[in-house]
């Protein structure tokens, strides 16, 4: 479909690949993020509504755990100073959670797409910078690079830029394996399925082999480690990842 506004080239091509206005590209991708950023507002405002001091709900206690549980993860890893902090570091586990889980009820995993992980890669990589920086200055931060002699200073600049790499290819590895390992097993039960079913003779044999009967219960029992753990681990990792680079780079 090709519709033309006030000038301006409008594609549709399905599924979520929509060219908009020119080079902009509206992606599957980012339609999922919009999916978990909406579904984490919706969280935040249920969970916050009318608190009280005394006589709480069992709503609010959970929120409260929440709020404690980021408090005592970001200060017990970073001390008390990047208190500040607290925010940002719940915030990418609460993306990168729901991000992983979200596969769970039919849609794509944003982070199945390297350039989710690299974009908060990078912004981690800019704060591990500017605390380096705060902490010696420019000239320290430069310096740095040509310890413990100047000869190894390429090596250096090369471990420097290593790490949102890292941070971002290990957590993209294990959601796109999981999601690979997962539609293996679903295509290889469903020809299984086919295979033993179809040994049956006559057109009982013949309708029944279309059914993926294999597909039910066996796929569940392994989305438990692969969706359920792998999903929360990975969050887990990138945010204290996240959090020892940076109050390490504080510390010089």
């Amino acid at each position: 479909m090709n519709v033309d506004i006030t000038g301006a080239k409008i594609f549709y091509t399905f599924p979520f690949s929509v060219p908009v206005l020119g080079q902009l590209r509206i992606t599957e991708t980012m339609v999922v993020s919009w999916i978990v950023m909406a579904i984490i507002t919706g969280l935040c405002i249920f969970l916050t509504r009318d608190l009280k001091v005394e006589n709480i709900s069992k709503r609010q206690a959970a929120a409260e755990f929440i709020v404690e549980t980021a408090n005592k993860f970001v200060i017990g890893n970073m001390g008390e100073a990047f208190r500040y902090m607290i925010p940002f570091v719940a915030a990418l586990f609460a993306t990168s959670l729901f991000s992983n889980l979200i596969s769970l009820i039919g849609l794509r995993s944003p982070t199945a797409d390297l350039s989710t992980e690299a974009a908060w890669a990078i912004v981690v990589f800019v704060m591990i910078t500017h605390q380096k920086i705060k902490a010696g200055g420019v000239g320290g931060y430069l310096k740095g690079f040509t310890q413990p002699i100047p000869v190894l200073t390429p090596f250096n600049i090369l471990s420097e830029l290593a790490t949102p790499i890292s941070m971002a290819c290990r957590h993209f590895g294990n959601i796109l394996s999981g999601i690979v390992i997962n539609t293996l097993i679903y295509t290889a039960l469903a020809l299984a399925s086919s295979a033993i079913l179809g040994l049956i003779p006559g057109a009982v044999g013949a309708f029944l082999k279309h059914i993926p009967i294999l597909d039910v219960g066996i796929p569940a029992i392994l989305g438990v480690y692969f969706d359920w753990f792998t999903g929360i681990m990975q969050a887990f990792i990138f945010c204290m990842l996240t959090t020892l680079y940076i109050a390490n780079a504080a510390d010089g």
